[in-house]
């Protein structure tokens, strides 16, 4: 029972307008529909009368005939301006929901400037920029120590090719060449083993030059 007495909301208001102006469209949709019937009928009268000479009936029809026209084509006029009446209220209510709704937002947004402190803001951003220029200076540092490491790499491998050429040069076949050794003690290591090479292909050579003579 509460229900029957509960007030109405503008939605429910709107609602039931709505509901009414498509029940109006569709009886003036039905009162056409009636009206086109009657035009037909209406004609053939008189395309019957006009057959056996009835001049008479043909004047009396066709004012009728006149007559239920207009009344179809104010029918059209009823129907348009139904039509505007609710795309209106639809428009109403989308603004009254658009209002609604900037009412909420405009009370919210008052709510979170009462609970900030622009004193806090300011002192956060400044924090933020302060550690940000900290963290790119770092970063900066960084790629400067990295790129003077790999300026050396590239030293060291420009001394390689260098190296490898003049062995090229002086007919000696190394397998490998010269490589790089991550530690001093690597690198020594692999120089005993290339004067060991280049050692060997001297004798061999010094042999086979003997041998020849012979």
């Amino acid at each position: 029972m509460a229900s029957l007495f509960k007030k109405k909301t503008v939605d429910d208001v709107i609602k039931e307008q709505n509901r009414e102006l498509r029940g109006t469209q569709r009886a003036i949709i039905r009162d056409r529909a009636a009206l086109e019937k009657q035009e037909k009928q209406l004609e053939l009268e008189i395309k019957k009368m006009a057959k056996i000479g009835n001049k008479d009936a043909c004047r009396v029809l066709a004012k009728q005939l006149v007559h239920l026209r207009k009344q179809k084509t104010r029918t059209f006029a009823v129907s348009s301006k139904v039509t505007s009446m609710s795309t209106q209220t639809k428009v109403m209510n989308s603004q009254m929901k658009m209002a609604g709704a900037m009412s909420t937002t405009a009370k919210t947004m008052q709510a979170v400037n009462k609970k900030m402190d622009p004193q806090k803001t300011l002192q956060t951003m400044q924090n933020f920029q302060k550690e940000n220029m900290k963290m790119e200076m770092t970063e900066e540092m960084i790629n400067d120590t990295l790129d003077d490491i790999f300026d050396g790499s590239d030293d060291e491998e420009e001394s390689q090719d260098i190296v490898n050429q003049v062995l090229d040069e002086i007919g000696i076949e190394i397998s490998g060449k010269v490589q790089f050794f991550s530690h001093p003690r690597d690198f020594l290591r692999g120089r005993l083993v290339l004067l060991s090479e280049v050692s060997l292909q001297s004798v061999f050579s010094c042999n086979a030059g003997v041998k020849q003579q012979k």
